[in-house]
This record gives C-alpha cells, structure tokens and sequence, in this order.
C-alpha cells in the first residue's frame, strides 16, 4: 500500500447509507482504484463493503449535496497518516463524525469512526 491509499470498510449499515458514504469519497477523490466488494466479515454474517482510494490527486468535481443517512454507520480508514486524515476530512465536511478508536503504526494509521447525517439534510 502506498503512502497516498486508504482503505474504507463501511459497515452496521443499510447498502443506502454505504452507497452514501462512498458516493461522498467517490466525489472528493478519483475513483480509478475504488474498487466495492460485498461480502460477509469473517463469522459474523455481516455485510461490510470495502473500497480502496488513491487520495494522492482530488477528483475533478464535488457533491452539490450529500445524501441523507438513514441511521448510523460504522467507518474504518486505513493508510498512511495524512491520507486517512484527507479521508476524515472529506466525511467530516459531509456527515457528523464519532471518533471510535484509533491505532497507530509507523507508517500507517487505522481509524474506526460512527458516522450519522447533519441536521436538516
């Protein structure tokens, strides 16, 4: 994984709100390397969807709006420092962000975050 990639796994949500949180990333980021997978985590029998971005270069254009979430969503962002905090800036400017839990290594950082809707939006 390059200093400029992050990981995103969107989870504990309706496929509504996931598709809301990376149409958000989609927008703020070019998509060349997204790539979404559905599956079950490992045991749980939950659905978690998971995309992978290149932050290095902004996409060409933003969201006029956001989509409204549903209910809450559970984020994690794994890559090198400053591209996981280009990807929590970008939801912070979108969504209302809960910081979980964060784990930090030399090179990369991991962060797990509870998303919910703006007022009014």
């Amino acid at each position: 994984m390059s200093s400029t990639e992050v990981t995103v796994v969107v989870s504990d949500c309706a496929e509504e709100d996931a598709r809301a949180v990376f149409a958000t990333l989609d927008a703020a980021f070019t998509a060349e390397k997204a790539e979404k997978t559905t599956g079950p985590r490992s045991g749980s029998g939950a659905t978690v969807w998971a995309s992978a971005y290149d932050v290095a270069a902004p996409a060409e254009a933003t969201p006029a709006a956001v989509a409204p979430l549903a209910h809450q969503v559970s984020v994690e962002a794994q890559g090198g420092y400053r591209a996981v905090d280009r990807v929590v800036a970008v939801l912070d400017s979108a969504f209302v962000i809960d910081t979980v839990g964060t784990a930090a290594g030399d090179q990369e950082k991991d962060i797990h975050l509870r998303i919910h809707g703006r007022a009014g939006v």
